[in-house]
């Protein structure tokens, strides 16, 4: 950092000679450290896929909540500052409960993102306070149809057919170019999220480093249980000891 910007990156309502917000810019750098996290639209409905990194044998794996229920047609996975994605999802859950107590129907997945993205708007224009270090995956389903909307810490919000947040974006992304179909199947779905995350991960991929949660059309949002994915896990693992025997 240059001496004469040192101004503009200690305030968080001034904005750089070249229109930028330096403290918004250190909150994606938060997010980029985060733990992996992958959502995937299938064919009916769509799921989320969380790294936790557990780098201690000592650490209680349960403990480690990455994926969020907000309301039963909605879920959440979340990267960055996990404090701070705690509120955020104290609010989407307030946000969704005022909807049904107020109108009495399910709150539509869109104008919750949407206020959840100008909530964390607000954390970037005033004094005093600083932008969230988290961004949040939401998936849902309602009358529209099914949604897969991403927040970051500046409150931009972005719809995705295959999406990841936090450390390795960048290399998953580009299998997710290569690989990912509109018509994948549930299973399928799942194989692609478990290669996307053993990808970047530095470690073997068990049940308890993964965190799943989907949702499917006609059904309430879901978090698997360590024993669902361990099914996956060991599937992926013998169907991957395959493809690199074929290599060989």
């Amino acid at each position: 950092m240059q001496p004469a910007q040192m101004a503009y990156d200690r305030a968080i309502t001034v904005f750089s000679p070249d229109g930028r917000l330096f403290q918004v810019e250190y909150a994606r750098s938060a997010v980029k450290r985060g733990t992996t996290t992958i959502g995937i639209k299938f064919k009916d409905g769509v799921l989320l896929m969380v790294d936790k990194r557990i780098k201690s044998r000592l650490i209680e794996p349960s403990t480690m909540e990455k994926i969020f229920y907000i309301d039963e047609h909605i879920g959440c996975a979340t990267s960055g500052l996990v404090a701070d994605a705690r509120v955020l999802v104290d609010y989407a859950r307030l946000v969704a409960q005022i909807e049904r107590v107020t109108y009495g129907e399910r709150v539509p997945v869109e104008h919750l993102v949407k206020r959840i993205g100008d909530f964390k708007q607000q954390y970037t224009q005033y004094g005093g306070v600083r932008p969230f270090g988290a961004s949040i995956l939401i998936a849902g389903i309602d009358d529209i149809g099914i949604h897969l909307l991403e927040t970051d810490p500046s409150g931009t919000i972005m719809g995705y057919k295959a999406d990841c947040i936090g450390g390795g974006r960048e290399i998953v992304m580009e299998l997710f170019e290569k690989e990912y179909r509109e018509d994948l199947s549930f299973e399928e779905a799942i194989m692609l999220g478990l290669k996307g995350i053993d990808s970047v991960s530095e470690d073997d991929l068990t049940r308890l480093t993964i965190e799943i949660g989907y949702i499917r059309e006609g059904k309430k949002f879901t978090v698997m249980t360590q024993d669902e994915v361990k099914k996956y896990v060991e599937k992926y693992i013998k169907e991957h000891k395959k493809e690199e025997k074929g290599e060989e």
